[in-house]
């Protein structure tokens, strides 16, 4: 059960002081297996009551995504009571269906934030638009637009967790060593990398069960392309629960994964933080997570602390309450853009004027491109296709061509003879968050045509296979007449970069007590999928300031 108990004004940092002993502990603890219970019970994870305007707490944690999840966990486990502000839901109740989630083919307004239609990145076929009208709700997916770009976020309790498709990556050394310098690799993948995988619940596909069920002919026919083309292939972990996903195949259970459930989020067998790392933290009696409140300020409070601003919404996004809470420590987790704006907007305004320069840079799209391609009707796809990818192109050593594309499915319920893909290339290209003074907003400067050099990337790959085979790109699924899904991306990374906007543990310079955890660290492009590497990434920088500042 969560504490429902407000933090008493009068309380002094004091009270939240743990021994490095004590942190170090419950962090081997936390290392093991997750425990089943927990992992059952995400309603664990939801609040008993709502911050109150004037409350003072000892740790507030802005988000509740990967990064924010492990601040979270790691601070209850060495008994500092937290708070996790989460601008969107708790989602643990059913709806009139009986489900708490829809799914891709039967969209409703759980599945959009704060939209009036659906803005899938496959959003054409076959000439027609395939996106639908809804009513506006504090769905779980949010297509935030920005001059040159959409980035795709999940609101929510469980952040990412809940809209992604679960493809739970280790980078690959040389490239992480290159990106983030200034981080211990020894550590990273001897201790941080293993720890987040456990903590994630990453599991890898009975390959036998793989290679004979229909779920996975699409994937089977991507990885015969690629091979007769010369580019090897690589199967991928994921937190989906493949022993569930089997039990789904044979009909023991109801279909989540394999009924075309996943970026308007799984009601079964996946693995999202609410039944990991937040459940876990629920359990130690020490966390209570506010949702539906969007923090807009964060200023030194007088005396000790941080005041931190924050509105209440309600269901279709009206503000109905503001708040102001005092906090000893703040924790920024909202995401690589909700944490990058965030911190922009208070420089700007003067509320955080001594952030570093550096804050709002190194922002990039993780060289996010998706493309398609029809083949021959004796290379079928398959009408059933699980939901969840477990299988990618790896022609990341390619200096020509350095791409990892995921085989993704193209769930619509009939055989549609395309393969589709998920091309993160090492696209250099990045940009910066900047205040807009006269519309009061923070804006991104990436424009599309940064997206070439990643085209030109996968275009190699992806052409090549094409003239194998005798085939051709699809020109209707991301527009009308448009081969390549460059407007938008799953991966959002930087703005506020580890060693640089931030020291080499996510602390802000000038501001003690005010941290970064989440993807806004990252430079732009980790090569995979992004998420263990931020989950990994915050358990070493949460076990070093726990250990040091808390004493």
């Amino acid at each position: 059960m969560t504490d429902s108990r407000a933090y008493p004004a009068s309380a002094s940092r004091g009270s939240t002081h743990v021994s490095r002993r004590r942190f170090l502990a419950g962090a081997g603890v936390a290392a093991g297996a997750v425990m089943l219970s927990s992992m059952s019970t995400s309603a664990s994870a939801t609040p008993r009551r709502a911050l109150a305007d004037g409350d003072r707490v000892p740790a507030l944690v802005i988000g509740s995504g990967y990064g924010g999840a492990v601040a979270a966990l790691r601070l209850t486990q060495a008994g500092i009571p937290t708070q996790i502000v989460e601008m969107g839901r708790s989602w643990d109740t059913p709806g009139a269906d009986g489900k708490i989630f829809c799914g891709m083919l039967n969209a409703d307004k759980r599945s959009m934030w704060l939209s009036n239609s659906t803005d899938q990145p496959v959003s054409n076929f076959m000439g027609f638009g395939i996106n639908k009208s809804i009513d506006r709700y504090v769905g779980v997916l949010d297509s935030e637009r920005f001059s040159g770009i959409k980035v795709y976020q999940g609101r929510g309790v469980g952040g990412g967790s809940l809209v992604n498709g679960g493809m739970a990556v280790t980078p690959k050394r040389t490239w992480f060593e290159e990106i983030l310098p200034s981080v211990d690799s020894n550590e990273m993948y001897n201790t941080y990398f293993p720890r987040a995988n456990t903590g994630l619940g990453v599991n890898n596909i009975d390959q036998a069960w793989f290679e004979s069920t229909p779920w996975y002919q699409f994937a089977r026919t991507g990885r015969k392309t690629a091979q007769r083309s010369g580019f090897s292939t690589t199967f991928v972990p994921n937190v989906y629960d493949f022993d569930y996903m089997k039990k789904e195949a044979a009909g023991q259970v109801t279909k989540s994964g394999l009924g075309g459930e996943v970026i308007y989020g799984n009601n079964a067998g996946k693995k999202s933080l609410d039944k990991t790392y937040l459940a876990q933290a629920a359990a130690t009696g020490k966390l209570t997570i506010t949702t539906l409140h969007r923090v807009t300020k964060v200023a030194p409070a007088s005396g000790t602390g941080y005041s931190v601003t924050m509105e209440q919404i309600d269901e279709q996004g009206n503000v109905i309450a503001t708040k102001v809470v005092t906090a000893d420590r703040v924790f920024f987790a909202a995401g690589s853009v909700g944490t990058s704006k965030l911190l922009v907007s208070m420089k700007a305004q003067g509320f955080l004027p001594n952030l570093p320069a550096q804050v709002g840079e190194g922002w990039g799209n993780n060289g996010n491109i998706m493309v398609g391609r029809a083949n021959h009707m004796w290379d079928a796809t398959g009408s059933q296709q699980a939901t969840i990818p477990t299988m990618g192109i790896d022609n990341w050593a390619d200096p020509t061509a350095p791409i990892f594309a995921e085989i993704a499915p193209l769930p619509a319920g009939l055989e549609t003879y395309v393969s589709l893909y998920l091309a993160i290339t090492k696209n250099p290209e990045r940009a910066r968050f900047q205040f807009n003074s006269g519309t009061g907003k923070v804006d991104l400067t990436w424009t599309q045509s940064q997206n070439q050099t990643g085209i030109n990337m996968a275009k190699k790959v992806f052409d090549k296979i094409n003239q194998k085979e005798g085939t051709i790109y699809r020109t209707d699924l991301f527009g009308v007449y448009k081969t390549w899904g460059d407007d938008f991306t799953y991966h959002p990374l930087g703005g506020c970069v580890l060693n640089k906007a931030t020291d080499n543990y996510g602390r802000l310079p000038g501001y003690p007590g005010l941290y970064v955890v989440d993807g806004a660290l990252v430079p732009g492009n980790t090569g995979v999928n992004p998420f263990v590497t931020i989950t990994a990434l915050a358990e070493r920088n949460m076990e070093k300031v726990i250990a040091t500042d808390f004493v």
